[in-house]
């Protein structure tokens, strides 16, 4: 069993229209890697040049906020979901 990545909309035109990738277990270092290898360009959407999240991204395993766990460092197992997920802001007009 692997990981389970789901990418959305938006992020889908780096990984040639994918909504899903298998990878292998690791942390969410070694998923973004893994990703970068396969789909190269879509590290830089993901991270600053500094190799940390950019702040519009956010990153769920298992539904869990990977910036409340161990960031980069959180560990991901045999049949976890990793979730990309673009930060959404604005709203209507008052």
């Amino acid at each position: 069993m692997a990981v389970q990545v789901r990418i959305p909309t938006m992020f889908r035109r780096y990984t040639d229209g994918e909504a899903t990738l298998q990878v292998e277990p690791g942390t969410i270092a070694d998923v973004i890697d893994q990703i970068e290898r396969r789909h190269p360009g879509i590290r830089q959407q993901l991270l600053t040049e500094q190799g940390e999240l950019h702040r519009f991204v956010n990153i769920y395993v298992n539904d869990e906020d990977a910036r409340y766990l161990d960031r980069l460092d959180t560990k991901v197992t045999d049949g976890d979901t990793v979730a990309l997920l673009p930060s959404v802001a604005g709203g209507g007009p008052s």
